[in-house]
């Protein structure tokens, strides 16, 4: 029988009064017909439930069921093949719990097992004896095959089961058969492991507190004031590193470097990254006191590795532990995808060797506020969906991972462990800061045979060597281009032996970085559409439908930001966060404004307080150093300080104010970003060391060239956090 949906209605029920019927005609598209509905909502009758909610997730309570299953003496098992139990609760974390048994009658076979459910769910316990046996089937050419039995079947109502209390019972299964359960129901009484909120954690309130005298002392020296501003009075500034690959790690080393020399570094309080900006940012923290130390040394390490040679990383002795350790994380029970392969491959790319440290080691770099806060971006995409039509910012910190469009977090050293109904169900090793790397920059991932013919194809007769054993896998031919689940999904591996390990290692995978959803298990509020975090007015998008949004998904499919917004816009722009500045350095290739122009797209949907951004033919053509974007009238808006990757006077000049005299001095200057013969192009991810210098000099000559409007952006911050704290106090006068 084939079943085939003709037609969907989409009707909101919060309309709905208790006891009102509502009756409602749809008209349906096909043959012209019609559908009436009736529609009651009742009050019921039962004892209204404690629960816990931000205004937009609600956690319900959790049960614990905690049991051990035995056999009956009458239970029957054959020595052929191999028997199992298996245990089903509806709507429980687990769904259905396998076990093997042996027939052997003397054989203790108590087997443990816990089940995770919501306390008002009305399901049944079931509980199955399964035997399955391998035939060898007949043929030219022969094959195994399975053939499973239920041997006999039973359920317990789970509403039933008293709190609290241990009970012993016999399962009737038919046919004269049955097993013994003891189980305990009980509510988990603990707090909540995810954090439902929307304001800042703990962590980075008492990191402010700190950064904030710091700051306070770094502009009143580098603006000349007459006293150190007080804490209210500072500025929050945010510099964002846009994605670019190894074009924005390498331009990234150079902004910042020119912070350094402005005296300025120590006045940014966020510094956040997307993509190859994130690959700079975690080889800075893994010193604790990067800041405070002459950048020179950093971008020297970087241009070792960067200038060095990429073959080793599609070497075969290489892929063989990329595979092991993929491997040994699957058989963990973790999700493995593409994005984990690139970010081993990065991994080698950055470092050349196995990088132990995790995101949260990070925290002794902000423990006293030493270095600006790290934000590292990602957005969590959805199966066949376009990055432009649905993408959830996910903001990753050393204390926190989360999603503020939702408000909810969990401790960055929980990340990648099992959560139901908000509590934490089975807790994995956090993950090494390799496979987030790949994650973040993930757009690579998608583009693996690309990146190979690249690194191992520059001038060395690696490829000639390998002959017919280079193979490529492509599925992406039926895809549309922006899905960033299957742009490109191709992967070059070598052939021999390893080659059939990893097509099946790797068989239909995405390249989005999979990971279990923390908030599975979680309800959306009734109310949750009046947040503008929410585009639910778009009746097409998803915000609209409930059922289809993020906490009804079993996993997350985290990808590279610049799906969305190749900026980290949307982790600062948030009112949590008060930024009122923010200097925005763009790497993008071939597209100065583009992040500017899909910001303030994603601020207009959602009311948040964003500077108009308008630009000349001119401008587009002939982008200059910088720009600066202010909202006059609503000191809520930030001042955006935008930095387009370009060489407009550097060739010019080696210093402002200083021109380039001998030849030498002349031909450092004189190159073009961006070009069919750039090195610099997105998939390059080897620089000759010229190039890494010049590229790193022309990023930190853009910011001092510019040290004037960055000071007047400061004072203008200044003068406006004044403004901003009356109107402040004055909507909280009103609302008391």
């Amino acid at each position: 029988l084939v079943s085939d949906e003709l037609t969907s209605v989409v009707f909101d029920v919060t309309g709905i009064k208790p006891g009102c019927p509502v009756k409602n005609t749809f008209k349906l598209k096909e043959d012209k017909e019609e559908l009436d509905v009736v529609f009651l909502l009742e009050k019921s009758s039962d004892t209204p439930t404690e629960v816990l909610t931000n205004g937009v997730l609600v956690a319900y309570p959790c049960l614990s069921l905690q049991g051990v299953i035995t056999k009956d003496e009458k239970l029957k098992l054959t020595e052929h093949g191999t028997n199992q139990f298996k245990l089903s609760l509806p709507g429980s974390y687990e769904k259905q719990l396998s076990f093997p048994c042996k027939p052997d009658c003397d054989q203790n076979c108590e087997i443990p097992f816990v089940i995770h459910i919501g306390k008002d769910m009305c399901s049944e316990l079931g509980v199955e004896v399964e035997q399955t046996i391998t035939v060898l089937q007949d043929g030219a050419s022969p094959d195994f095959e399975t053939h499973s039995t239920v041997l006999g079947s039973g359920t317990v109502p789970f509403h039933s089961l008293p709190l609290g209390k241990p009970i012993e019972m016999t399962v009737p299964l038919g046919k004269e058969q049955s097993v013994n359960l003891y189980v305990k129901a009980e509510q988990i009484k603990r707090n909540l492991d995810v954090r439902l909120g929307f304001d800042l954690c703990q962590e980075e309130w008492q990191f402010l507190d700190k950064r904030k005298k710091i700051v306070s002392q770094t502009l009143s020296k580098a603006l000349r004031l007459r006293e150190d501003p007080s804490k209210d009075e500072v500025p929050v500034v945010a510099v964002l590193g846009s994605g670019g690959g190894m074009r924005a790690l390498t331009s990234f080393y150079g902004s910042l470097l020119g912070l350094q020399q402005l005296n300025l570094l120590d006045a940014v309080i966020y510094l956040c990254g997307v993509s190859g900006s994130t690959w700079c940012l975690s080889a800075l923290y893994q010193d604790p006191e990067w800041s405070r130390k002459d950048l020179r040394e950093p971008i020297s390490n970087a241009q070792d590795k960067i200038s060095s040679s990429k073959v080793g990383a599609f070497s075969s002795e290489r892929l063989k532990y990329y595979f092991q350790e993929l491997s040994a994380m699957e058989s963990q029970g973790r999700k493995v995808s593409f994005t984990d392969l690139w970010g081993l491959i990065i991994e080698y790319f950055l470092l050349q060797k196995e990088d132990p440290s995790k995101l949260s080691d990070q925290q002794e770099a902000v423990k006293e506020a030493q270095n600006p806060y790290p934000i590292y971006a990602a957005v969590n995409v959805r199966p066949n969906v376009s990055g432009d039509d649905f993408a959830e910012w996910c903001e990753f910190t050393p204390y926190e991972v989360g999603f503020r469009k939702y408000g909810a977090f969990i401790r960055t050293e929980d990340f990648d462990s099992e959560f139901f109904m908000g509590r934490l169900i089975k807790k994995h090793s956090e993950p090494r800061i390799c496979y987030l790397l790949g994650m973040w920059g993930s757009a690579f991932a998608a583009s693996l045979d690309d990146v190979f013919l690249k690194v191992v194809g520059s001038g060395l007769s690696f490829l000639e060597s390998l002959g017919d054993v280079v193979k490529v896998i492509d599925d992406s031919k039926r895809f549309h281009f922006r899905d960033p689940m299957r742009l490109k999904t191709r992967l070059v591996i070598p052939g021999g032996p390893l080659l059939q390990i990893f097509q099946d290692f790797f068989k239909s995978r995405v390249t989005a970085g999979e990971t279990f959803n923390f908030m599975q298990g979680l309800f959306l509020h009734r109310d949750y559409v009046k947040l503008n975090k929410f585009v639910a007015w778009k009746g097409t998008h998803l915000d609209a439908f409930p059922n289809q949004l993020t906490p009804m998904e079993e996993n997350l499919y985290l990808v590279d930001g610049g799906f969305s917004i190749n900026s980290a816009f949307p982790l600062v722009l948030q009112p949590e966060r008060d930024v009122d500045v923010i200097l925005s350095f763009n790497y993008s290739w071939e597209a100065p404004f583009e992040v500017l122009q899909l910001t303030q797209k994603y601020c207009k949907e959602r009311e948040i307080p964003f500077p108009e951004i308008i630009l000349n033919k001119e401008d587009v053509e002939n982008p200059k150093e910088c720009y600066m974007f202010i909202d006059a009238e609503n000191a809520r808006a930030p001042i955006v300080l935008h930095f387009p990757l370009v060489n407009d006077t550097f060739y010019k000049y080696k210093a402002p104010g200083k021109e380039r005299e001998s030849e030498e001095e002349i031909a450092f200057g004189d190159f073009a970003v961006e070009g069919k013969d750039s090195p610099y192009r997105t998939l390059n991810f080897t620089f000759e060391p010229h190039e890494f210098d010049r590229l790193v000099e022309l990023n930190c000559y853009n910011v001092l060239n510019n040290k004037e409007t960055i000071w007047e952006a400061l004072n203008l911050a200044l003068n406006r956090r004044k403004l901003k704290n009356d109107n402040n106090r004055s909507r909280r006068r009103l609302k008391e």
